[in-house]
């Protein structure tokens, strides 16, 4: 008999990205393919792509010649890309990367098994011709739920059980009785149609797909779609289905997690949905990312800020905060109303974890709009800040522009932005110097001993990570294990931390540490 075919996938860009692969794990594993970890151990390596920027399309280029040199060594086959830069070029990237042995769009993403196997077999995929993917789907998103038949969303995928080979079992509900009426029930139990291709104690889950905003700098709605929520019941499904993978938090990912709901009939389906993700026994830490700064609304805010298990973090795009710009951009908003929605959000959460990310340089910024900028960031007192340069993205409203700024003008706005949130960034991280923080643990190096995990303010690789130190002994720390620590120190925006009490079924706290914890000080549960 023969062995069965390998596959790798190689995941570039956000979350989103990383969902979209392990469904292709998911349905690849289904037809029979055996996944690995390294590139240079599979018949066939899949790339999937990041389109956003110039950076993230570079990484996505070297990576697919990294792989494509592996050919030259062994067992490496073919090489394939997937993801955003392979559906937004499709043919232009084929013809430009002659080293991809196949460029494949969402469309293909339902037969990616037969995709690959043509592939392998010497036979040759045409690469898609790209389209408007905000033209699949009827502008009205209370018909959209109707229309998606044909329609590619790459990381909602479900099947019945018996055909993802999952066993039935509690947690998969058989209907979607918690939709509004009028949109048809799920045809029976549904498991996600995902193989996790990490073991860690956190996995994101997508909320919705696409976006319906208009930004000008933005192209991703022309290549993602339009904005299309997945039920409540596929989401509940999956987030049982990790927590019984050894999945201990969640991060709610899409375009724009606040539209959640619009085209159910229910624009506050979120706040009804998160108390219900926060209750999956195994789940112990609900995030929310993706939020729209001109979409928040005080019922969303009082849920993410008074849910338990659902952590006050506020992942917020807010871009600019100069007017101009930001009309410019086509969104909304100014320093002083921003500056509102932060003390709204910390007047019922002093903690909450708030990051951002910002274009400098955009078409027509004066130094003014900088200083305005510069304004609200020294007042935001934010966790996290992502700072990008303006460059022209294909296909988009602002590359039309006729007052752009020069590349050094740029270059220069760019670095003197980031050094100012790097400074501020540390400041905020000082502020929480001697304070308690809940932190998951996610990593024990196994040469030096360091251990490191994340507060509930920090999301995933973007956020920075607390650093904990124990003497004595006391604790046998695990990736998975939640520990109450006391901020002791700060390096730039990571903390440092001393564990004050564990708690594990079976390893029992020390007295010291138990009567700590009963005098209001600390213990605190850790994960099932």
């Amino acid at each position: 008999m023969p062995e069965p075919r390998t596959v790798a996938l190689v995941t570039l860009g956000c979350a989103r990205n990383e969902v979209d692969s392990e469904e292709l794990a998911g349905r690849l594993a289904a037809d029979g393919w055996r996944l690995v970890d390294d590139a240079a151990d599979a018949d066939v390596a899949v790339v999937n792509t990041c389109g956003f920027v110039d950076a993230a399309k570079k990484d996505s280029v070297d990576a697919l010649l990294e792989a494509n040199d592996l050919k030259s060594q062994g067992r490496t086959q073919a090489v394939v890309a997937v993801g955003c830069m392979a559906e937004r070029y499709g043919r232009e990237l084929a013809d430009a990367l002659p080293e991809a042995d196949g460029v494949l769009g969402f469309d293909d993403y339902a037969d990616i098994s037969d995709r690959l196997q043509t592939i392998l077999s010497g036979g040759v995929h045409a690469s898609h011709t790209p389209r408007d993917r905000r033209k699949l789907l009827p502008i009205s998103p209370a018909e959209r739920q109707q229309g998606t038949q044909g329609v590619a969303l790459p990381g909602h995928g479900d099947a019945p059980n018996e055909a993802a080979g999952l066993p039935d079992g509690p947690g998969f509900e058989e209907g979607a009785q918690d939709l509004p009426d009028g949109l048809a029930p799920s045809s029976g139990p549904r498991a996600p149609l995902r193989r996790r291709l990490g073991s860690g104690p956190v996995a994101s889950v997508k909320l919705a797909s696409g976006c319906d905003r208009r930004c000008t700098f933005c192209a991703i709605p022309s290549f993602r779609g339009s904005f299309i929520s997945r039920r409540p019941s596929d989401v509940l499904g999956e987030t049982r289905w990790l927590a019984g993978q050894g999945v201990s938090e969640v991060m709610l990912v899409s375009e724009n997690n606040t539209s959640y709901g619009k085209d159910l009939g229910d624009i506050r389906l979120l706040e009804t949905l998160l108390p219900e993700l926060a209750a999956v026994e195994g789940i112990e830490r609900v995030r929310v990312s993706y939020l729209q700064p001109a979409e928040m609304r005080p019922g969303l805010i009082d849920v993410l800020t008074s849910t338990p298990g659902v952590v006050p973090y506020f992942d917020l795009s807010f871009q600019h905060s100069a007017p101009g710009v930001l009309r410019a951009m086509r969104r909304f908003g100014d320093t002083d109303r921003f500056l509102e929605l932060l003390d709204t959000i910390r007047a019922k959460a002093p903690e909450a974890g708030v990051r951002s990310n910002f274009i400098v340089g955009f078409p027509g910024e004066s130094e003014d709009d900088l200083a305005e900028l510069e304004r609200f960031l020294g007042s935001a007192r934010l966790d996290a800040i992502g700072v990008f340069g303006y460059s022209d993205e294909d296909g988009t409203e602002a590359a039309t522009f006729d007052n752009k700024l020069d590349d050094d003008v740029v270059a220069a706005r760019l670095a003197r932005v980031s050094r100012l949130a790097e400074e501020l960034t540390a400041q905020r991280a000082q502020e929480r110097l001697g304070s308690t923080v809940r932190v998951l643990v996610e990593a024990v190096d196994e040469e030096t001993g360091e251990v490191t995990g994340r507060a509930d303010h920090q999301a995933p690789e973007t956020d920075g990570q607390v650093v904990l130190t124990a003497s004595g002994g006391w604790w046998r720390p695990a990736p998975g294990m939640f520990v109450t620590a006391k901020v002791t120190g700060t390096e730039g925006v990571d903390l440092v931390a001393e564990p004050l009490g564990v708690q594990d079924a079976q390893d029992p706290l020390p007295d010291a540490v138990q009567d700590a914890g009963a005098a209001g000080d600390c213990t605190e549960e850790v994960a099932r």
